[in-house]
């Protein structure tokens, strides 16, 4: 056994070598290196995803840490992607990573081709741009975004952002940890089965929240397409 296949052992047993191996030849954008972000790139990296994408502008601050758990006290003033770039690689010698340390704005702007766009961004017109771009260059991409104990996850093919939810600057409130890093494996799952070949369901919002017993509840939309 090669050490790839070693070091990828449990997961060639869900799907065989040649799938892994073909993880080796994708490509993915995570935008975003914050709390969806980190999680994200942990866990895609770990899985054998052969080159990403890293896009973030912002340097790690204090207060990040709790909840952005590819950082650790020290890391405060450096810029996020770098630091998330050099965790995932030293996690995973099989995968490349790059980082731009920028807007996605300017990122689109490279005309770089991926498998998937990820959104670990925090903020909605970022998200309706990268919406529009996916729109423009036929670009499947995985929708996350999480507040307080409740988050919501979907993986667009047809259907457009900006045509289920209203666009603006709002911040979101306070967040736990925890829902965090439940969502970004979602979306990890859903970018998993997407990139092996896997079935997934596209174009179907769902919005996990706990209610004020602490009962999980998940709800599942249809969204309209075009």
């Amino acid at each position: 056994m090669s050490e790839s296949h070693e070091f990828f052992n449990r997961q060639i047993k869900l799907w065989g070598e040649e799938t892994q191996d073909s993880l080796s030849n994708k490509k993915v954008a995570i935008i975003g290196s914050g709390g969806l972000g980190c999680s994200l790139a942990i866990a895609l990296g770990a899985s054998g995803i052969g080159e990403f994408a890293l896009v973030d502008f912002d340097e790690v601050g204090v207060h990040n840490i709790h909840r952005q758990i590819g950082f650790k006290v020290g890391d405060d003033g450096k810029f996020k992607a770098d630091v998330l770039k050099e965790l995932v690689e030293s996690r995973c010698p099989y995968t490349k990573v790059t980082s731009y340390v920028e807007s996605f704005q300017d990122f689109a702007k490279r005309g770089l081709e991926f498998d998937l766009i990820i959104d670990g961004t925090d903020n909605l017109p970022t998200r309706a741009d990268i919406n529009e771009y996916c729109i423009a260059n036929n670009q499947a991409w995985i929708y996350g975004s999480v507040e307080e104990f409740h988050g919501q996850v979907c993986f667009f093919e047809k259907a457009s952002y900006e045509a289920v939810f209203q666009v603006s600057d709002r911040k979101p409130n306070g967040i736990a940890c925890p829902i965090v890093m439940h969502i970004a494996s979602l979306q990890a799952n859903l970018a998993i089965r997407h990139l092996t070949g896997l079935p997934v369901k596209k174009d179907i919002l769902y919005y996990l929240s706990f209610d004020n017993e602490g009962v999980l509840d998940t709800k599942r939309f249809n969204l309209p397409t075009s």
